[in-house]
């Protein structure tokens, strides 16, 4: 019963990490990179459709991505939803081929994605916190019924404990990467 406790929360903090490296690859560095255009959505014959599945998303060279829609009469639609998405870039269009350059980042537009990605680690430090809590409330609720001892409790808050500090210790890792990232020029 607690090994599935402490199992359920292992994944369930593992799964915070993991929504963690995906927040971190919408803040944007000085490179190219396709996941940057993950969150932009494009209208598609009236339903709204993630970029990636109306069209091939490549990088150019470190400062260039390129989207290729797959129809000629979806380029428009792109660059709009490009141009409209809340990232600061700025498309231009060579045929079907849409390009989009990355600004230079400046040392303010770094210092405010630093504070973004220390507000996204945070959260899921909370996240990860929050897992913990619930957690050994359900153990304490297995001892409060008698099914475990005092003994059982006390190593499973430990093990739970211990648990949640290796994955806190995973999310500041990531933060440090993601402020190394940003800050190299």
């Amino acid at each position: 019963m607690i090994n599935d406790l402490k199992k359920d929360a292992e994944e369930r903090m593992k799964k915070t990490v993991e929504v963690l490296g995906h927040n971190f690859n919408k803040i944007r560095t000085g490179r190219a990179h396709p996941s940057l255009l993950d969150t932009i959505r494009v209208n598609y014959y009236g339903s709204e459709m993630p970029l990636n599945q109306v069209a091939n998303i490549g990088v150019e060279d470190a400062r260039t991505l390129t989207v290729s829609p797959w129809e000629r009469n979806m380029v428009p639609e792109v660059e709009k939803a490009i141009m409209k998405s809340d990232l600061g870039l700025n498309p231009s269009t060579a045929g079907t081929v849409i390009r989009i350059p990355m600004p230079q980042l400046t040392e303010e537009t770094r210092k405010g994605y630093i504070k973004q990605a220390r507000h996204e680690a945070e959260a899921a430090r909370v996240s990860v916190r929050n897992i913990r809590r619930d957690v050994i409330a359900d153990v304490k609720e297995l001892l409060k019924e008698k099914e475990i001892s005092e003994d059982e409790d006390r190593k499973a808050q430990d093990d739970i404990q211990k648990i949640t500090d290796r994955y806190i210790a995973e999310v500041d890792k990531a933060l440090a990467v993601k402020e190394t990232d940003l800050m190299a020029i």
